[in-house]
């Protein structure tokens, strides 16, 4: 009898109490060793980015009638040279690190990615990004597909989540992504110490290896626990990581140092989820200073930190990072001095193997009826590039997978040369 998850909640999960773990047994659910050859790290920037203050057309007069308040004048903006349209375009000011990179030609920067029809709901948008299905009839997501396609049995670490809630991206019929979102919360916690303790971790090594095939329930809750067993050394030796370079301390750093960590000590992680939020910037968005002047440093200070670390421990080569956010923001600044939801936006990818450029071409932001780069009547930027057109360079030449049963249908863009 195969055991799922759901027939062993049926059969009486409720009822059973383990106390060896904080995490749940069940998100340590897997098949056992397997290996990927590259790393993924998949950054989502909660609550919709506003790409005209990331990548800025700041030759535009319309960006700045629009954005009377929040425009940033053309002498405070980073130029980066122009797309294929000839548009002179920059990065916000406090993306210096970014700069640095895009000069190394390590940054790709993906102007005008969505999807047709777009969504300007929070829960919607991030759920057809999760699933690369606009009409979110699919209910697993991109990664967590391709993690159950992969060739089993795979190593329970195999994917890491580095928040408390796993996101729909990760989620799968079979594999189940463990969600740590920091070192001390996923140990063994046995009740006595020293000596005491060691025995206890004994004992329950001894109980898990049991696995009566005339009791399958039990025999799946011995398993998961010798898998989390398994596991727990080797997310511990991630403390001890010494990175080459400071992480800012915040959310976003600690997490990008604990994903270098990971992959510095080869604990079997290929595939990250890190989230970082707060740019639902419906008022006071503060471009020149303050709220989103901030979440700029934050990102840029954050993703700096980890490209710089994995350039200088020589694993820059190996790993991909791949940025999103679930909708752009509107052209015209709203009366709170923030901007609302909107649709088309950037996206982000940074690594070794990375040809960096502006890849697709800037809107023009006069509010004719007829702008082609425009829809919602000269509200919002359309999108030019399907953002499911990156996920299949990423698929295809990334992670070495066919993207057209992976994602539903063949969006592969040949003028997206993304990838070395």
């Amino acid at each position: 009898m195969q055991i799922t998850r759901r027939t062993f909640i049926k059969g009486g999960l409720a009822t059973f109490t383990v106390g060896f773990f904080a995490p749940s047994l069940l998100t340590q659910m897997a098949h056992a060793q397997g290996a990927l050859d590259r790393n993924l790290v998949v950054v989502y920037l909660d609550g919709g980015v506003d790409g005209l203050s990331v990548l800025i057309p700041y030759r535009d007069p319309f960006y700045y009638s629009r954005r009377p308040t929040l425009s940033l004048p053309e002498a405070s903006v980073l130029p980066i040279g122009t797309d294929t349209a000839g548009n002179p375009l920059g990065l916000h000011p406090r993306l210096t690190g970014l700069k640095g990179i895009y000069e190394q030609g390590k940054l790709a920067i993906v102007q005008r990615v969505g999807y047709p029809n777009a969504s300007r709901s929070h829960f919607a948008g991030t759920d057809v990004w999760s699933t690369a299905d606009p009409d979110a009839s699919t209910r697993f997501g991109w990664l967590g597909r391709y993690l159950d396609g992969l060739p089993g049995p795979l190593d329970p670490l195999t994917a890491w989540n580095t928040g408390r809630t796993l996101p729909r991206t990760l989620l799968a019929p079979l594999y189940q992504t463990p969600s740590i979102p920091n070192l001390a919360a996923y140990n063994f916690r046995p009740a006595g110490r020293g000596a005491e303790a060691a025995l206890e971790r004994s004992f329950a090594a001894r109980i898990s290896s049991h696995l009566p095939v005339d009791r399958p329930h039990v025999a799946f809750v011995q398993k998961t626990m010798a898998e989390a067993l398994g596991t727990v050394d080797r997310v511990q030796s991630v403390g001890s990581y010494t990175p080459a370079v400071t992480y800012p301390d915040n959310g976003f750093g600690n997490a990008l140092k604990m994903v270098a960590g990971a992959i510095m000590k080869n604990v079997g992680t290929k595939l990250f989820f890190v989230r970082t939020g707060g740019f639902d910037t419906h008022a006071q968005q503060q471009t020149r200073e303050g709220n989103f002047f901030n979440l700029m440093a934050t990102v840029d200070d954050g993703l700096t930190a980890f490209y710089q670390d994995l350039a200088k421990q020589g694993r820059l080569n190996d790993t991909l990072i791949l940025e999103f956010s679930e909708f752009g923001r509107r052209i015209d600044e709203n009366v709170s001095a923030g901007t609302d939801h909107g649709a088309g936006s950037t996206m982000l990818l940074l690594g070794g193997t990375v040809r960096g450029g502006l890849y697709g071409t800037a809107p023009n932001l006069d509010p004719m009826p007829d702008n082609p780069t425009l829809e919602s009547n000269g509200r919002d930027v359309r999108f030019e590039t399907d953002f499911r057109a990156v996920y299949s360079t990423v698929a295809e030449q990334w992670l070495k997978t066919d993207p057209v049963p992976l994602l539903g249908g063949d969006y592969r863009n040949p003028r997206l040369t993304v990838l070395g």
